[in-house]
């Protein structure tokens, strides 16, 4: 990516951490499948989801050049623009 310039994007699955319902307030309610191989591998994690209606929510979670931050978007035919609130 350095070498030419350009942006790599890895995607990684998400599951529910707490499937026997003990550890209700212990965290996360997800974890990354890929777990700290996948981790040490990025630079910056993006947290993506659905948000209201048409709406999704990219939140930056880790990078070590840009605070914690989160921004509204949509998708459509004509693609990603910013959210129609």
């Amino acid at each position: 990516a350095d070498e030419f310039g350009v942006a790599c994007v890895i995607t990684n699955q998400v599951v529910a951490a707490n499937l026997d319902g003990q550890a209700m307030f212990s965290g996360p309610a997800v974890k990354p499948i890929g777990g700290n191989i996948m981790a040490h591998a990025t630079t910056t994690r993006v947290w993506l989801r659905k948000g209201r209606a048409e709406t999704r929510m990219a939140k930056i979670m880790a990078s070590p050049c840009l605070p914690e931050a989160e921004a509204p978007f949509s998708i459509s035919a004509e693609g990603v623009s910013e959210a129609k609130e």
